[in-house]
């Protein structure tokens, strides 16, 4: 039996159709799953009988819950369990624009980044479309307001999961259900060349953001073993491609580690490396977590990394922080099983069980 989230539009229509039904019927599903938000297809009133009954037969709803939730200035973080007993967590966060949550796509995450929690746990499985569409559903539902963001920041590398990941763009993308506007919706990955030049071809106005952190070849193959599969050269020349196919800017992702990629020498080759480039570089204080091998870098030279880039005509912004104290920010997210004193359930109406 397959999870309702786990179609789009298109494949409630190619469902219908095959079933000799008016082809919108599915428009009526999608409406009823996403604008109103039904718990139960006896909930889709204008369905009629048979209708309902075959989705029953055929289609399962909500399969992820919540198990904790913790709570710092302006963020939430959502441990989520997932229908195999897996964990993932995702954070919502609030902006003066809006509410934005970040998603994780994997159980684990195989790129081996030094410096990140999430990959300390080998990648175990893609999150399929359906899991990656409830952690948005979950977490509008618990904290009772529109999310009008989303970034593909959180456990995993996205386009190591890209078929589900595109499927989870369509869904919350459309117009007739959570109508996410494209230009709202970031997905980040560290450097997978293959999925940058297919991800150009999609048809939504989608951002791109790049977690580089590191201006040279031999630093970068020191922290990021993607880098030997897809070093800078071949990383930038399909950045070029893509920003020339679909004329949307570029965000570059540079945690500063003190004393390893945080030098001015780093800052003037930085530079040298995006010039000409339409992009942005978004410096990010690193969260400091267990790992003894890297240590934020201090204020001020972070502030003399940004100055450079700006002398440079480098357009660049210092990351607002958030949810550093439950281990929620940026790099600090983890994916693996632990144990609770006390787990609180929450059913999907919103009402809490002790376990």
């Amino acid at each position: 039996m397959q999870n309702i989230y786990n179609l789009t539009l298109k494949d409630f229509e190619d469902y219908f159709v095959n079933r000799k039904e008016k082809k919108f019927r599915a428009t009526q599903v999608f409406e009823w799953l996403y604008r109103k938000r039904v718990t139960s297809f006896q909930e889709m009133t204008n369905l009629k009988k048979e209708v309902l009954e075959d989705l029953e037969q055929n289609f399962m709803m909500s399969t992820i819950q919540i198990v904790k939730v913790e709570e710092d200035t302006d963020v939430q973080k959502y441990l989520f369990s997932l229908k195999d007993s897996e964990k993932v967590e995702a954070v919502l966060m609030n902006h003066d624009y809006g509410n934005s949550v970040c998603i994780s796509t994997q159980v684990g995450c195989n790129m081996g980044c030094k410096f990140c929690e999430s990959g300390r746990l080998k990648k175990v499985r893609n999150l399929e479309t359906h899991e990656m569409v409830e952690q948005l559903l979950e977490i509008e539902k618990y904290c009772k307001t529109r999310i009008s963001h989303v970034v593909v920041m959180g456990i995993g590398e996205p386009f190591d999961n890209y078929d589900n990941l595109v499927k989870f763009i369509e869904i919350i993308n459309n117009d007739h259900g959570i109508a996410l506007g494209s230009r709202h919706i970031t997905v980040s990955t560290c450097g997978v060349v293959p999925k940058i030049l297919e991800f150009s071809h999609l048809p939504y106005q989608v951002n791109l953001a790049i977690s580089l952190h590191a201006p040279t070849n031999e630093l970068r193959n020191q922290i990021m073993p993607i880098n030997k599969a897809y070093p800078l050269e071949v990383l930038m020349d399909a950045l070029k491609k893509y920003i020339e196919k679909t004329n949307r800017r570029v965000t570059f992702e540079y945690i500063l580690l003190s004393g390893i990629n945080d030098k001015r020498e780093h800052a003037e080759l930085l530079a040298g490396l995006v010039r000409g480039m339409n992009c942005y570089i978004n410096l990010i204080p690193y969260n400091e977590t267990n790992n003894i091998d890297f240590k934020r870098s201090k204020k001020e030279t972070i502030l003399e990394f940004y100055d450079i880039l700006k002398k440079n005509k480098i357009n660049a912004t210092i990351r607002r922080e958030f949810g550093s104290k439950i281990s929620a920010a940026c790099g600090q997210l983890r994916s693996k099983k632990e144990e609770y004193d006390e787990i609180i359930l929450y059913d999907r109406h919103g009402e809490s069980k002790r376990s």
